[in-house]
Order: C-alpha cells, then structure tokens, then sequence
C-alpha cells in the first residue's frame, strides 16, 4: 500500500497484481460499472482500498464459475442494496444453474457425435472423411439426432 498525499492505498497495478488479473481488467469492470470509480488524489492518482479488492475478487470468481456480467451485476446490486440478500441471490444462481445444465447436455450431445465421426474416421469403407464431412455439412437434423 504506498500514500499518495495523505492518501493510503492501492495503486491500479498493485490492485491487478492482487487480485491476480491484468490491469485492463479492472479499467474495463470499472469501464462498465462493476467497480465503482475510485476516489483520486490531489495529484489524480487513483485510490483503491481493500473494499475493491474484495470486489474485484468476487468478480472475478463469479467470472471463473461462468456467470454473465449481467448475473453477476444483479448479484452486486443485491450486495449493495439490501441487507441480506440471499433469497435473491438464490434466483440468481438457481436461473445460472439452469444454464449450466443445459451446456452440460450440449457438451454431452456434441461428445456422442464426435465419438461417432471419430470412429468412422479411416474406415477403410468410406471414401469420403466422416469428420471433415460432418463439420461442411449444414445438416441441423444430424445434430438433433444426437439430442437423444
């Protein structure tokens, strides 16, 4: 932590260093409103204390489990505006679980066509390769089969 004319804390590069993200990062959530503006200081340096550091964190790690910066700024204005936001943040995370859980079965769907096109793939019956073939074919109905 330096001060910077009476002021103690955190410099933007230190606050990036921290939180173990780069400082385009944080310009960026600050850009769109995740992170509030910092206060500055009489020489226009900007100030971070250990508020941000926390927030830029909980950011962060709502990022890493997969939540859009629209879940994640309803979870902070949850934070931020009520007392004990839980039954809120519980629709938050239960709709994010809801689409988790939909990648999951696209994952699952994608993995069963390849394995398919893999084991096609230098089948000396085929002329043509079964996987170049499938990825230039526009045929959503080889998709859907899959869905099963």
């Amino acid at each position: 932590m330096r001060d910077h004319a009476g002021v103690r804390g955190l410099q933007r590069g230190e606050l990036a260093k921290r939180a173990r993200c780069n400082i385009e990062t944080v310009r960026y959530y600050e850009k769109i409103g995740l992170l509030p503006q910092p206060s500055r200081t009489t020489t226009g340096y900007r100030v971070y204390d250990t508020i941000y550091e926390r927030r830029l964190g909980f950011v962060l790690r709502a990022r890493e489990l997969g939540f859009r910066l629209d879940e994640i700024r309803a979870l902070l204005r949850l934070v931020d505006e009520l007392d004990q936001p839980c039954t809120e943040a519980r629709a938050v995370a239960t709709a994010h679980l809801d689409d988790v859980r939909a990648k999951i079965a696209d994952l699952k769907r994608m993995e069963r066509l390849l394995k398919d096109v893999i084991a096609q793939c230098g089948s000396s019956k085929l002329r043509e390769c079964a996987l170049i073939e499938t990825l230039f074919r526009d045929d959503r109905r080889a998709l859907a089969s899959t869905r099963a």
